[in-house]
């Protein structure tokens, strides 16, 4: 199979140019015969960089920040009211998997008012097969993002075989990881704002144990897309890259597929062969026979919160 990474940047907290652009790459990637194209954290519409940029984000009740997060809220995908819609149209229309970050929200109801990191799988027949929210939001995003739930915590079927995704953080979270790699995953999509050294070494880790392929997808962001309601450094000028992307892939074995791609805005292509994965469960498989669930019990809360 061939996957496609973006590594690019949304249009800040702009919901209908995002979604446009989101068209438009979908638009190529699939054109170059990609079976599976993926977006990094919070695509939908951008990635709270801010909280570890600007100055005085965590007093209470600050204005500008207020204003900021508003402009998220607003732009956040509410996937009940029709959102995705054009995604899902775009991805029955090429026959492509689209895996892909969102700022989340319930437009009424039980849990309206809070904003989930979500990641969103679409099908090649334009159907949404899972929503994941993070289960925790990492230090600062806490100020930013609800705590998510168990019901996305699975991999879903594809012809090319079982896909499954995490967000950041949740890849240093051990049940977590158990939970996916009890799912069989054979495509692991690790969302990442851009996927520093330490990231490197999970999303590594992550495949060797997992005995799958990982795809790592960071993003590119320059000083000028912060926000300009908030406090941004004096030391930054507007084309200091912020995020720089460091996109990667991994092998059942550990191996190097990709090798990080940083500091370039670009869709990048790999040939991926899942054959590979079935030969190195044969001396580990975590969910398997290396594991002693005689003196180990793992339960899993599966229902939806909201």
């Amino acid at each position: 199979m061939i996957a496609a990474i973006i590594q690019d940047s949304p249009i800040i907290n702009q919901k209908s140019e995002t979604i446009q652009k989101t068209l438009d790459l979908i638009e190529i990637a699939s054109n170059t015969g990609a079976d599976l194209i993926v977006f990094g954290e919070t695509w939908l519409c951008g990635y709270p960089v801010w909280l570890d940029i600007c100055s005085n984000v965590a007093i209470w009740d600050h204005e500008p920040v207020k204003t900021v997060w508003s402009e998220m809220y607003n732009c956040a995908m509410d996937i009940s009211n029709g959102d995705l819609e054009l995604i899902q149209k775009a991805a029955k229309a090429k026959k492509i998997w689209i895996v892909i970050g969102a700022n989340e929200k319930i437009g009424k109801g039980k849990g309206n008012g809070t904003l989930f990191n979500s990641v969103i799988t679409i099908s090649n027949i334009g159907q949404i097969e899972n929503v994941h929210r993070k289960l925790m939001p990492t230090y600062t995003e806490k100020l930013i993002h609800g705590t998510g739930d168990g019901a996305g915590l699975k991999s879903i079927e594809t012809s090319f075989g079982n896909l499954g995704a995490l967000i950041c953080w949740e890849h240093w979270m051990p049940l977590t990881r158990q939970a996916m790699h009890d799912e069989a995953e054979d495509v692991h999509i690790a969302l990442w704002p851009f996927v520093k050294e330490m990231h490197q070494i999970c999303a590594r880790q992550y495949a060797f144990e997992g005995r799958c392929h990982v795809i790592s997808v960071g993003q590119i962001m320059e000083a000028s897309q912060l926000p300009s309601a908030l406090d941004i450094p004096s030391h930054l000028s507007p084309n200091d890259i912020i995020m720089k992307g460091g996109s990667s892939i991994y092998g059942p074995d550990g191996s190097i597929i990709l090798e990080p791609v940083y500091n370039e805005r670009k869709i990048i292509y790999q040939e991926l062969n899942l054959n590979l994965n079935t030969p190195e469960k044969m001396n580990l498989s975590v969910s398997g026979h290396y594991n002693r669930p005689d003196i180990f019990s793992f339960e899993i809360n599966k229902n939806r919160q909201y």
